[in-house]
Order: structure tokens, then C-alpha cells, then sequence
């Protein structure tokens, strides 16, 4: 067992925080291993007790795309990733087990896999929180009037983008499943669950609060799964795992798997575990993330807000039994334009050749990416919606793409941000800063873009692998290695801020001409 330090008194200052935990900690493992399993790869990130990175390894895996909407992932490949980074980032530290305090577990959320409790493997491919095949069984659901009903237990939307549609499409479309099911041999899990199963040698089946708020089956006020909701989705209960706090002893991993038993004591979804990551423990801070997709969470502290523009009412974190809420909006498509205009036009052989030529585009040129690919989310939700380029001539070329596809990033966080602006009546919310994170925000043009088009200050951190700090810092505190909150918080440092400096007539011309380009968009074209 990791021992713990001795209780930090109320309102100390952090250098009392500081010498408390120095004075305790000089026996304590002095490593963090942050497992970041993302939709297109799986990442281990050493820490060490200062939450600075030592080491980090990265392997992607293959993405399978087996219908038009669909989108699905091999859970083993994700499994075998996963424990090879984590190996791997272990032996380049030099470090054993004995040596970390424990792992933090951070996923790409809603993505569903079933797996058979007695051999831990999966009867179908994971099925990924873009793929939209369920869209007819929610608009069935819909149909049937279930919808208030849904959202007000859980905050969602009823919206294939969530787990439950997901699960029951994996029972009904896997030969005896729904036997298996009913005989007690099937678990189902978001990433986090599969993985602490399988890291666990099958001991423990659990998630956190954060991931067990997106599948659509767990009644947010009270963390817990909801009879109602599993019986509109038709999912078994007893297919589901333990609901915890987001820093509690999900067990000790397998002592085969990295030649020594390692506590794991923290899990978040990934937008949570950024937000955890970013400090925004106070309600009204807000943070966006911009990896494959882009998604902004405001903290709203310990009452859910409920939104009137089609956000999310989601748990942000859940500590010491204590819920804290947030509005978040989910953009489907980010970096994954990027990677479309890389892989899918090949006008780029790598991300940050989109900057470079976004400088050089034909400012006279109104070109707009609505990259619909997989359908539009916040606040638009439209499953049918697909991609489209508007403003199109013959002088239109790869730099006029590649600024398209940064603005169409900045567009749609200011459709979030305008929404939660309209949702969340603190007097302040007007001067918000918005802190990022993800791969994109290397990007010097496009960060200073979005401050322009929200017209509000852009922070970035120091550190911008936020996630997977996150749950580093989440398992530091569940181990007693990391102080509580607050001074977590006064650690976080700023790198650069971003500061509008675009004329308000340029940037409501630009966000009017987005916003028609969307209208045209729309299956419905009601905007």
C-alpha cells in the first residue's frame, strides 16, 4: 500500500502545502504513469511527483470504417497499444513499478465495447462515439416520446453519439449475445472499463462518474445507473460496471504486466481529465480541447445548468463524494479535417503545413469547410448533415483548404462559446478566458484566429498535454502524492496568451458568412 500524507490544514498556503508534502513524501514512489487512450492513439506519459513530463510514448492504430457513418476500433489492438506504451515509457524513465505511485487512466469516451467476462475478449469491434449508425433507433426513441424523459435524468441529448444505442446494437446484431447477456457472461464498458479490466486481470469492473455520464444510462444527479434508462435502451443491468469517484482505488494492475503490482487511482474521460488538467476547478472557468474533435467544457460548480441550446449538461469531476457539474459542446470534427486534407485529398504530407499555408491564402477568397463529416454537433445535433465547401473558384487551391479547415475550428467554438454564453447567466461570462489544449494549438495562426473570431483572450499553457496531466494529477491525488485542488491550481502557468485583434466589422462579416454556410448545411436547412 502507498502511504499517505498527513491532512493539509484549511486554507493553507501552498507553501505550506509544499513543505507537507515534502516532509511525508520522501518514502512515497515518486512517479505518475498517465495512460491517454484516444480515438487514434494510445499514449503513456511518465510524471514525476512535480507533474513535470519525463518520458512519453505514442502507437496509433487502425481505424475501420465498414459503412458510411460508421466508425469502429479493434478493442484488442487498443488493449496491446496500451500496454506497449505503457512498457515502454517505464523502460526509457528507467524505472520499476515499485517506483510509481500510481496510474491515472484517461479515454476517448462513449466508445462502447462488450467483451465476454470469461476470456476478456470483446464479441464485436468497439464501436466509436462517431459512428452514427444508431441514428433510426433515436429517432424511434424520439418517436416514442422518451426524450424529456432522457435528458432530464442524464444531461444528454438523445443522439447516437452516446454509448447506449451503441450497446444494444452490439446485443442485437451479435448471434446469442443477448443470451449471454441474460446468462451474466457479457460486460460492457466505455475504454476506461476495458481497460481497468483487462490492466486488473478481470478483478475489477469499473469506470468514474465522468465516463459513466456519457452513456446516456446514468442519472447524473445521483451518479448512479437508472433503471428507467436501461430499460428504454434495453441494456442488461447487471452487464455494468461499478460507478466510483474520479480518485478512487480502482485496484492494482496485474503484476504480470509490468513485472510488479501499480495502484490505479485515477480515471476521467478525456475532456474531463483536460479540464482537471487546465485547473478549472472553479465554476465559470472554461477550457477547450482540440484533438480529432474539439470539445469546450464551463464549469457550472455543484449545480447542473441546464441548456436551452442544445449543450450538454455533463459531470466534470467527481471528488471526495462531492459532484461538480459543467455545459459542454462537442464539435464531431477538428484536427480530423486536418487529417482529412493529409489523408483524404493529400494536399499535405504533415498538420503544421496548414499554418504555413493558411498565412499564404488569397485573403479576397471566402472559402468555408463544413466539415460535417460524421454529422454536425453542438448546438446544431444534426445526424443527417454531411460536409460541404462553399466559395469555391478556380483560383482556389491548397491554401485556401488549409485556412478553411483551421477556421472552420474557430467557427464552431464560437458557436459553442455563444451558447454558453446564453446558457450560463454569470455576469462575467462575457470576459471568459478560454484555456486550450490539444495538438492544434501549436499552431500560432490558428490560436490567434480564434481569438479573434471570439473576440475574447486565448490562454495556452505551458504544459499542453492537458488530458493526460489530468489524469496524472487525478491518481497524484487519489495516492496522497498531489496536493488537493487549489494548489494544483496555482501551479498552472501560462505559455502565451492570444489577444483579439481583428476589427469587429472583419470579424462579424467572416462569422455571418460561417453561419450561412451551415444554414446550407443542415438536413433540415433550419439553423
Amino acid at each position: 500500500m502507498v502511504p499517505t500524507c498527513k491532512a493539509i490544514p484549511a486554507g493553507a498556503l501552498w507553501s505550506e502545502t509544499l513543505s507537507i508534502f515534502a516532509g511525508c513524501c520522501r518514502n512515497m514512489p515518486k512517479y505518475i504513469l498517465a495512460i491517454d487512450q484516444g480515438t487514434t492513439s494510445s499514449r503513456a506519459i511518465v510524471f514525476d511527483d512535480a507533474l513535470n513530463v519525463v518520458t512519453v510514448e505514442q502507437l496509433e492504430f487502425e481505424q475501420f470504417f465498414p459503412d458510411s457513418g460508421w466508425v469502429e476500433h479493434d478493442a484488442e489492438e487498443i488493449w496491446q497499444t496500451t500496454v506497449s506504451t505503457c512498457r515502454d515509457a517505464m523502460r526509457k524513465a528507467g524505472l520499476e513499478a515499485a517506483e510509481i505511485a500510481a496510474v491515472g487512466v484517461t479515454n476517448q469516451r462513449e466508445t462502447t465495447v462488450v467483451w465476454d467476462r470469461r476470456s476478456g475478449k470483446p464479441i464485436h469491434r468497439a464501436i466509436v462515439w462517431q459512428d452514427r449508425r444508431t441514428a433510426a433507433r433515436c429517432t424511434e426513441l424520439k418517436e416514442l416520446g422518451l426524450e424529456a424523459l432522457i435528458s432530464g435524468k442524464t444531461g444528454l441529448l438523445l443522439d447516437p453519439y452516446f454509448s447506449a444505442t451503441k450497446v444494444a446494437w452490439i446485443l442485437d446484431h451479435v448471434e446469442g449475445a443477448r443470451q449471454l447477456a441474460a446468462d451474466g457472461h457479457l460486460a460492457f464498458g466505455t475504454i476506461d472499463s476495458f481497460l481497468i479490466w483487462r490492466l486488473t486481470d478481470g478483478r475489477v469492473h469499473a469506470t468514474d462518474a465522468t465516463n459513466a455520464s456519457r452513456t446516456l444510462l446514468c442519472n447524473i444527479h445521483t451518479a448512479s445507473w437508472d433503471s428507467e434508462l436501461l430499460e428504454a435502451f434495453d441494456v442488461p443491468e447487471n452487464m455494468l460496471p461499478e460507478i466510483h469517484d474520479c480518485t478512487s482505488d480502482f485496484g492494482d494492475t496485474d503484476p504480470a504486466l509490468f513485472d510488479g503490482p501499480i495502484s490505479i487511482r485515477g480515471v476521467a474521460g478525456d475532456q474531463q481529465a483536460a479540464a482537471v488538467g487546465q485547473a478549472c476547478f472553479e465554476p465559470g472557468m472554461l477550457k477547450s480541447t482540440y484533438g480529432t474533435g474539439c470539445f469546450a467544457l464551463l464549469n457550472t460548480g455543484a449545480t447542473p445548468v441546464s441548456s436551452g441550446n442544445r449543450l450538454l449538461t455533463t459531470i466534470a469531476y467527481k471528488l471526495d463524494g462531492d459532484i461538480t457539474y459543467a455545459l459542454e459542446g462537442s464539435i464531431f470534427v477538428a484536427g480530423a479535417a486536418v487529417q482529412w486534407l493529409r489523408d483524404g485529398l493529400g494536399i499535405i504530407q504533415d498538420a503544421a503545413q496548414t499554418a504555413e499555408l493558411a498565412e499564404r491564402a488569397d485573403p479576397a477568397q471566402a472559402v468555408y469547410l463544413v466539415p460535417a463529416f460524421t454529422g454536425l454537433g453542438a448546438p446544431y445535433w444534426d445526424a443527417d448533415a454531411r460536409g460541404a465547401l462553399f466559395g469555391l473558384t478556380r483560383g482556389t487551391g491548397a491554401a485556401e483548404l488549409s485556412r478553411a479547415a483551421l477556421e472552420a475550428v474557430c467557427y464552431q467554438t464560437r458557436d459553442l462559446l455563444d451558447a454558453m454564453r446564453r446558457d450560463w447567466n454569470a455576469p462575467d461570462t462575457d470576459t471568459t478566458v478560454l484555456r486550450v489544449d490539444g495538438g492544434m494549438v501549436a499552431s500560432q495562426w490558428c490560436m490567434q484566429f480564434l481569438a479573434d473570431i471570439l473576440n475574447a483572450p486565448v490562454d495556452r499553457p505551458m504544459i499542453t498535454e492537458t488530458t493526460a496531466l489530468g489524469a496524472a494529477y487525478l491518481a497524484g491525488y487519489g495516492a496522497g502524492v498531489c496536493p488537493p485542488p487549489a494548489g494544483f491550481a496555482e501551479a498552472w502557468s501560462l505559455d502565451r496568451r492570444f489577444a483579439p485583434q481583428m476589427a469587429a466589422g472583419e470579424r462579424e462579416r467572416k462569422y455571418a458568412g460561417w453561419q450561412d454556410a451551415v444554414k446550407r448545411t443542415l438536413s433540415n436547412s433550419v439553423v
